[in-house]
């Protein structure tokens, strides 16, 4: 022992005589010139009681290989070692097993992989339900791209790989940009049915602008000391506060100058009034004093 530094040495030695480590300190041994002297001459001998361990799992050894991966993504690290690790022949009974936090990413990615779709399909269904148009809900869910779109683009910029806490950010980008397209959309079907298309989606554009940006401006200006964080857990915080800041910054810009023009082809020169619940228990058809005729509802299919 060295410090923490470990170097293994050993000596076995056999006979009744050694019962002690005076018994052991009288071991001889030869010298550079050939004379033996005893073992205590040239070295200290203490007996020390330490902590031997063999793992096991599932009734075969284990030995595990650390490391800490720095300066790159951890599987692109894990890639490499795998490639060499493919040319060493290894002998009968022994395999190479990569887990710890690479195990728990690939876990994590499995089940990202199986949730994510089945939230966004949620949310397309609960806009359809809203809107009653199918054209209007694939609008809205446009907004996700451009927002994606900007997350990759500051994880790029700012030399960071793809990791778990990247794609936590990403999910919390993706609700954020689809309330964007919401008040958009909202506020499309909101404008008088008086005026032209294009009118109404200025009308729109200009209205939604400002809670757009400031839901984007409070969310990113609340991210920012996650990404210059330079204490315990940075790791974790600044890849979900880079891809929310540069996501929003992006994706409202985008979905400002884009969604409008997405929206006038979609509809056309088609009429849209925002659906109507009916009162089934208001008369509009008799005579009573009160009743009053709901007008049509023209919804875009």
């Amino acid at each position: 022992y060295e410090g923490e530094r470990t170097f293994d040495l050993v000596v076995r030695v056999g006979g009744e005589a050694m019962t002690s480590e005076r018994d052991l300190g009288r071991l001889p041994i030869p010298s550079v010139s050939g004379r033996l002297v005893p073992l205590d001459a040239v070295a200290d001998v203490e007996l020390e009681r330490g902590l031997f361990q063999v793992s096991r799992e599932q009734l075969r050894r284990r030995l595990v290989v650390e490391s800490n991966v720095r300066g790159r993504d951890l599987v692109g690290f894990v890639a490499d070692a795998r490639q060499r690790a493919s040319a060493i022949k290894l002998p009968a009974g022994i395999e190479i097993r990569w887990g710890g936090q690479f195990a728990n990413f690939t876990r994590a990615k499995d089940r990202l992989s199986l949730l994510v779709p089945i939230a966004l399909g949620i949310i397309a269904g609960m806009l359809y339900v809203g809107y009653k148009s199918v054209r209007l809900t694939l609008v809205t869910l446009a907004a996700l791209p451009f927002a994606l779109g900007g997350g990759i683009l500051g994880l790029v910029v700012r030399g960071m790989p793809f990791s778990i806490p990247a794609a936590v950010g990403f999910i919390a980008l993706a609700g954020v940009s689809v309330m964007s397209g919401v008040v958009l959309t909202t506020r499309l079907l909101e404008t008088s049915p008086d005026l032209s298309i294009d009118q109404r989606i200025r009308e729109a554009a200009q209205s939604a602008f400002r809670p757009t940006l400031s839901t984007a401006l409070v969310a990113a200006l609340g991210f920012i000391p996650m990404a210059i964080a330079t204490s315990a857990g940075a790791e974790v915080q600044r890849p979900l506060a880079t891809v929310v800041i540069s996501g929003l910054l992006v994706g409202v810009v985008l979905t400002v100058l884009v969604m409008p023009v997405m929206l006038r082809l979609v509809i056309g020169s088609r009429r849209m009034e925002r659906p109507v619940e009916v009162d089934e228990e208001t008369d509009i058809e008799g005579d009573h004093e009160g009743a009053r005729p709901i007008p049509p509802t023209v919804v875009g299919s």
